[in-house]
């Protein structure tokens, strides 16, 4: 190979780098092709209007919306805005979880609509499976927080368990998740909210397959070891099914009513 060809095949291999490094570095949106089309169509929005509003071609959106073209990031929340899109469609990007702390979980929370705090809402929305699975990887959490998450499945019950179970059980943190998805259902039967009621049922079952037979806190693990031998006797009825060493029930829950 001469010095020249040798210079524009690096040259070649070098931006073949470049492009796969973008490519995987980007959030990945997962919508399903026939998703962007039945969305385009309930919020009354033409392929045409719809690629003039984002900017894009027609031609472009409709590869989109065949599966041909993969949804980027900024479009993505373009689409999400346009067509009024839940938060349960924005990415599943967990990211560093280790970021995560009690104020930016709040915010996070805040964010999804939870009234407790609605002081601190601020930003857009994160998907709250993504939210949920930051808040049960933390070691300790301020109760606040805690107590928020029941009303998180509540509220977002659509969500997609099966990616969140994946994700909990490769973190050892099902249990927690089992727990809180418990309270939330005890909250949507005393609120009457039969749909949540029966999805978070289902969701239960699923990972009473997954419980782990180890003791747990829930984020809880500065508990001295007095709390604990106390929580271990005085516990409620799903905390010692599900392994955890918490005193957080429904009755005392802001939102169940």
């Amino acid at each position: 190979m001469t010095e020249k060809g040798k210079r524009k095949w690096l040259a070649a291999a070098a931006a073949r780098r470049e492009y796969y490094k973008d490519c995987y570095s980007r959030v990945v949106w997962t919508f399903r092709p026939n998703q962007l089309r039945s969305a385009r169509k309930l919020a009354g929005l033409t392929q045409q209007s719809a690629a003039a509003r984002m900017g894009v071609s027609q031609a472009y959106l409709a590869m989109m919306e065949n599966g041909r073209r993969r949804v980027t990031d900024p479009l993505g929340f373009k689409m999400v805005d346009l067509y009024g899109l839940p938060a349960t469609a924005l990415p599943l990007e967990p990211g560093d979880l280790s970021t995560w702390n009690s104020a930016s979980i709040a915010k996070a929370i805040a964010d999804l609509g939870y009234p407790g705090f609605r002081h601190l809402r601020a930003g857009r929305s994160l998907n709250p499976a993504v939210v949920l699975l930051a808040a049960v990887s933390r070691n300790d959490l301020e109760v606040r927080v805690v107590e928020s998450l029941p009303w998180l499945v509540v509220e977002y019950y659509g969500l997609d368990w099966e990616w969140l179970t994946r994700e909990a059980k490769l973190r050892d943190v099902q249990n927690r998740i089992g727990f809180i998805v418990a309270l939330g259902r005890r909250v949507s039967e005393r609120s009457g909210a039969a749909e949540a009621s029966v999805r978070l049922r289902e969701v239960e079952e699923v990972l009473e397959r997954a419980r782990l037979v180890r003791e747990d806190t829930l984020c809880q693990q500065s508990l001295s070891e007095a709390e604990r031998r106390w929580l271990r006797k005085e516990r409620p009825a799903d905390a010692l099914h599900w392994n955890l060493l918490t005193d957080l029930n429904v009755e005392v829950l802001p939102y169940a009513t």
